[in-house]
């Protein structure tokens, strides 16, 4: 007699023995963190950071991949096992066991769809499990109204079911994390439909402002005292973080220290001039600027997270090629390992050299931070309103000011807006773009004010070399032998020549297209 195996379908995830209990559901959440996006090199795509070499997606030279600049499979990897946390929830008895649960696979299935969404717009919607037979895998993408609003509607959902900070077990989703994730997609989509005429823009910047207002009032959340070390502590479990990435010493580390450290992340002169002088003023308009003549002359009088995020020259550190820390004379020696833009991050920098080893640092990534939710709760109320009251600007902006060493005259309110002849637009978004550098905000800030077409096609600039203390620096011999600098003696790292930025184009990535030739229906984003 012939025997036949009992096999489900190779296409079917059999799973009849899991999902019986609370512990179940638990271990298969534990699974989206492990996939969490951390450290990023994402402002190498803007204008306030630069590589070893151009960066493509930066410089308008980028063509459609095979596969993505974007993980794609990584993300519907995770919204699949979402889809099927949730699927068997429904079969679930005591849904008040599994609630939190439910909660953390809503909010995951929202931050992984936002990540697809940021970059290309509108993506296909996958709600359920599918299988290889599935028509739904070849559906044609949603628009970019419903993605944004089933992103939007996942974490109205994960609010209403994961617990407040202190009531969570230590490192997972919370409603505070839900809410601040729904106050940064807002803003997100609230602004793109604001500059780029694509929408109902004050309906988002109103959900904006009500979600990360709400994080404010909780109380849950404050500001870590010590801008420089909130970025470098080891399991700091800082009351400024609201969702961390964790790291921990021979469980899960990582090696982002070291690649700031080796320079292959650079500040820009872009960066370096948008922090303004400790009266509050632009460089530009200070009396206490103290121009570019030394290599420190710059950072003297200015926003206290220029010397925070940017190393001052002389100052002691720890790199991975000078782990006893015998750098603080650089550049005074001409030390000129792979320093090429000669501004260097400060910004996670590890102070423990044993930390600068590949794969050794253990400080966790902030995913999402308070100081955060302050930046959106200011600019989504401008944008809404088209003006902000100083009593919003001193419980958003003036916090991180304060806490960034300015005194209370140098605060931004409406009045010293106006007396100086600033623009609140402006010092909005300056604030946000030096308070977030290089935590890979940048170049969709730049996306959705849609300003990318007017600032990646300049060139690419870093120190003044002509007529300073930088022009005899040995790294430098060749960029003054070779003019590789402009007419007012600022090294150029690219040309504006060799950058351009299409507004029909550039403003989306392109889908891979090894997924666009496996679907018909999946439609290439414009230009590409």
């Amino acid at each position: 007699m012939m025997r036949k195996l009992n096999l489900a379908p190779k296409s079917d995830i059999s799973d009849p023995t899991y999902w019986k209990n609370a512990s179940d559901f638990k271990l298969a959440a534990n699974y989206y963190y492990s996939y969490l996006v951390g450290y990023t090199f994402d402002d190498n795509n803007s204008d306030i950071a630069f590589d070893l070499s151009p960066t493509q997606l930066s410089n308008g030279t980028a063509v459609a991949p095979a596969s993505s600049y974007v993980n794609w499979d990584l993300q519907y990897n995770v919204i699949r096992n979402c889809n099927k946390l949730l699927e068997m929830s429904e079969k679930y008895a005591n849904k008040d066991d599994i609630k939190i649960y439910i909660g953390e696979a809503k909010f995951f299935r929202a931050l992984n769809y936002f990540h697809l969404f940021r970059q290309y717009g509108g993506v296909p919607l996958v709600k359920t499990v599918l299988d290889v037979n599935s028509p739904e895998l070849f559906d044609e993408r949603a628009t970019r109204e419903a993605t944004i609003d089933f992103i939007l509607q996942d974490l109205d959902e994960a609010i209403a079911n994961l617990p407040l900070k202190g009531a969570a077990e230590s490192g997972r989703a919370t409603k505070g994390a839900a809410l601040a994730l729904k106050a940064r997609a807002s803003l997100f989509e609230g602004t793109w439909r604001k500059f780029h005429n694509s929408g109902d823009a004050n309906a988002m910047l109103d959900k904006a402002i009500a979600a990360s207002g709400e994080v404010i009032a909780s109380g849950k959340y404050s500001l870590h005292p010590d801008y420089r070390r909130l970025f470098i502590m080891a399991g700091d479990n800082s009351a400024e973080a609201i969702f961390d990435i964790r790291r921990k010493v021979g469980v899960w580390e990582h090696d982002f220290s070291s690649w700031v450290g080796s320079g292959r992340y650079n500040p820009t002169r872009k960066l370096a001039e948008m922090y303004l002088s400790i009266d509050g003023l632009p460089i530009s308009k200070s009396p206490l600027y103290q121009g570019e003549g030394t290599y420190t002359s710059e950072y003297q009088n200015r926003d206290g997270r220029m010397t925070q995020t940017m190393i001052t020259p002389g100052i002691k550190i720890f790199r991975p090629m000078e782990p006893s820390g015998n750098n603080e004379q650089w550049p005074a020696k001409g030390n000129n390992r792979n320093v090429m833009s000669g501004y260097m991050i400060y910004k996670f920098l590890e102070e423990n050299p044993a930390g600068l080893s590949w794969s050794t640092a253990d400080f966790d990534w902030h995913y999402l931070r308070y100081g955060e939710v302050l930046l959106i709760y200011a600019e989504a109320i401008f944008e809404r309103n088209g003006n902000i009251s100083d009593t919003d600007l001193n419980k958003s902006i003036n916090e991180l000011r304060k806490r960034a060493g300015f005194a209370p005259e140098a605060y931004l309110t409406n009045d010293f807006v106006t007396a100086s002849g600033l623009d609140m637009r402006t010092e909005i978004r300056r604030e946000r773009t030096v308070e977030l550098a290089f935590e890979g905000f940048r170049r969709d800030d730049l996306n959705r004010w849609k300003t990318a077409e007017i600032e990646l096609p300049k060139a690419v600039r870093s120190v003044k070399v002509i007529g300073t203390q930088w022009e005899t620096y040995p790294l430098f011999e060749f960029v003054v032998k070779n003019n590789l600098y402009d007419a007012e003696g600022y090294i150029v790292l690219e040309k504006a020549e060799n950058r351009t930025f299409d507004p029909a184009k550039h403003y989306l990535m392109p889908l891979p297209t090894k997924q666009v030739a496996l679907n018909p229906k999946l439609a290439q984003n414009p230009k590409w």
